[in-house]
């Protein structure tokens, strides 16, 4: 019951609200709208109705003289709309206040928590200002400036990739809220909800709304979340219960359940209720401490079984509402809270026990975009420090949002207040959609024709090792992580293998890369492409470098292997000179290669001049459609061309290649 629980909580934290003189004797005579029996509600935390009667109280007061007086009404009844999760109206009590010179310096901070809640993070900052004039270490305004400032520069940022939407099935008219699974079967959802249908006619005095009973939802054979009922049993009764927990065997129900009677406060209390079947049996309490004063609720059951969660506004803690624990097995003595990384001056709620070190919760102390955020706390590996995390948008809003449960994944529901002009909760769903990443390509020889039997390895720093054989046309695809450094290898029978490096992004969001092998093929000459001299000499060109530079790769992948080093000329010039050229532009490759750290007996120079012209492949064929594949380019068939033809066959005949010579070089 985020709506009558709570508040009930918040019995023990509100500042005192003094009347002043001034205030008992102009209202004398306005104890016919129940001034005092406002007052009794207000201290009793039924605030629904006491606001309604604060109204009343301050509609009557139109005289001069009753300003200092109606400034104190509004301001009380500003706190009532808080409560009630109204902070539009809130905002403007609170204003009113202001307008009317009600001189509590706390009206600041109010002001400035109803302006976040409704979204206006500028203003709550200039009042929360306001307040530290005066107040100069109050965490909760600092906290409170923290989190608007987070909440402006997040809507000038991308949101997290949760997608968040509203869950119809479960939803009334009404308030329904903090959903949690049964069990591991996670086809039983149970939540609370303050429907029309609730048990009891009476309405709660604090929401003005039917008390909270417990309902569930289950899926039917085709997956499908069915009508919620109310659950079966004794536990429903004409009180507030509600915001439960299981056992992870899914026997016992822990649950949250409001005591109400005429000679004490209204608090909460934890209970008990056993499973039999479908059937819930009457709850029994749960004696967590001696302490009668206090309040505990907000059950929440380790996924282990071990602990159970809770808040409670008990002596010891760090603020207003506090996160706590105790051992199921070993109570007594065991009691613990949960520390201030977790715990802060302002109120923790709804605890959600992921893991041993993952827990959820809501919080209005740490910074925030309004109301209550849910955060995400971790556990350090040591085991004694918490790191707290916001959720973000859009799984919190300038609302309140609470109650997370969670599904096989990162999927679930939780409840939040959003987008409701009346502050009553409703259920969401909640999922991250997987991140797919992936690298694909093609394994193709020099002449871009897929190869035969191909294999791929990749291998990441993060541990990750994957093989596949490409497919018949050479294509492959792995599944990636974000992050994370790859080395990837292509190889095939018959082929030097081909090493490439490359690091996927961080980023949250889809990614596809490519990459493709060209394998060279032992038995056959292989162009090296992109190799440059400068005209009629032997010098390398710069733009060569990139190609060079694969090439000693190639070699460095391949530290068995031999290779001849040849260059080819045009039939422009004479024999002798073509041979002589082709021979020092051969020797400069390999020159760069030894600079490069190959060993120089893995490397052998030849000259061809003219003497070898070119053979046209698939791949020159589909570049150079007028040569018919298997032409050779010879001085014959060249003069028998255009002139355009001409040159294009001569700057195909001018190559550098190279051509495997053995692959068993030093394996001794």
């Amino acid at each position: 019951m985020h709506k009558s629980t709570s508040y009930i909580f918040s019995l023990r934290r509100s500042l005192p609200i003094l009347l002043s003189i001034l205030l008992s004797v102009i209202v004398g005579g306005c104890r016919s709208v129940k001034l005092s029996d406002a007052d009794d509600a207000f201290a009793r935390g039924e605030y629904f109705d006491a606001q309604a009667m604060y109204r009343k109280v301050y509609n009557r007061m139109t005289k001069r003289e009753e300003r200092p007086a109606r400034g104190e009404v509004a301001f009380k009844m500003g706190l009532c709309q808080a409560k009630l999760n109204m902070a539009a109206n809130a905002a403007k009590s609170f204003q009113n206040a202001l307008r009317y010179e009600y001189p509590d310096s706390t009206l600041f901070l109010y002001l400035g928590k109803a302006l976040q809640a409704s979204g206006k993070y500028k203003q709550a900052i200039e009042e929360y200002d306001k307040y530290l004039a005066l107040v100069h270490d109050d965490a909760l305004a600092r906290e409170g400036v923290t989190g608007c400032r987070l909440a402006i520069a997040a809507k000038e940022q991308p949101k997290t990739r949760y997608v968040v939407k509203k869950s119809k099935i479960f939803n009334t008219k009404r308030a329904d809220f903090s959903p949690m699974y049964l069990d591991k079967s996670l086809d039983k959802l149970y939540f609370t909800s303050t429907t029309e249908k609730a048990t009891g006619e009476k309405r709660s005095e604090i929401t003005g709304m039917k008390k909270g009973d417990i309902y569930f939802s289950k899926k039917d054979e085709r997956g499908q979340w069915q009508t919620p009922q109310p659950v079966e049993g004794e536990l429903n009764t004409d009180a507030d219960e509600g915001i439960v927990s299981f056992s992870p065997d899914g026997q016992t129900m822990y649950l949250t359940k409001a005591r109400r009677s005429e000679t004490s406060d209204t608090s909460v209390e934890i209970y008990t209720s056993k499973r039999s079947d479908a059937s819930w049996s009457a709850p029994q309490k749960l004696e967590i401490t001696a302490d009668t004063l206090s309040a505990v609720g907000h059950p929440a059951v380790s996924s282990d079984g071990r602990y159970l969660y809770f808040c409670s506004d008990m002596p010891g803690g760090y603020g207003g509402l506090d996160i706590w624990r105790i051992n199921l097995n070993e109570r007594v003595g065991s009691l613990e809270n949960m520390g201030p990384q977790i715990n802060t001056p302002g109120n923790e709620m709804f605890p959600y026990s992921r893991t041993d070190s993952l827990l959820y919760f809501s919080s209005d102390g740490h910074p925030g975009f309004g109301g209550l955020d849910i955060f995400k706390a971790k556990l350090n590996s040591t085991g004694d420090y918490w790191s707290v995390e916001n959720m973000g948008l859009p799984m919190n809003s300038q609302g309140d949002d609470f109650g997370i449960t969670f599904g096989d994944g990162e999927n679930g529901f939780f409840s939040s207040n959003r987008g409701d002009a009346r502050g009553r909760d409703h259920i969401f769903s909640f999922e991250l959609p997987d991140i797919h990443i992936s690298i694909s390509g093609f394994v193709i020889d020099k002449d871009e024709e897929p190869v035969p039997n191909a294999v791929i390895r990749i291998v990441g720093d993060d541990g990750s090792n994957q093989k596949q054989v490409a497919r018949d046309d050479g294509s492959f695809e792995f599944d990636l992580d974000r992050g994370v450094k790859y080395v990837m290898k292509a190889g095939a029978p018959g082929y030097l293998s081909l090493k490439q490096e490359f690091e996927s992004d961080s980023a949250e969001e889809d990614a596809e890369y490519a990459i493709d092998f060209t394998l060279a093929a032992i038995n056959k000459p292989q162009v090296v492409e992109n190799i440059f001299y400068d005209f009629d000499k032997a010098t390398l060109r710069p733009e060569s470098k990139a190609a060079l530079d694969e090439m000693a790769q190639m070699l460095r992948d391949n530290p068995n292997v031999t290779i001849e080093m040849g260059a080819h000329t045009d039939r422009k010039g004479s024999d002798e000179y073509n041979i002589r050229l082709s021979e020092r532009r051969a020797q400069s490759v390999i020159d760069y290669l030894i600079a490069a750290g190959i060993a120089a007996d893995r490397l052998s120079p030849k000259g061809y001049g003219e003497s070898v012209p070119k053979t046209v492949t698939k791949r020159i064929n589909r570049e150079y459609p007028q040569f018919t594949e298997g032409t050779v380019l010879n001085e014959d068939y060249i003069n028998t061309l255009s002139p355009e033809d001409q040159d294009a066959a001569d700057q195909i005949n001018r190559r550098t290649e190279f051509k495997v010579l053995s692959i068993d070089y030093d394996l001794d």
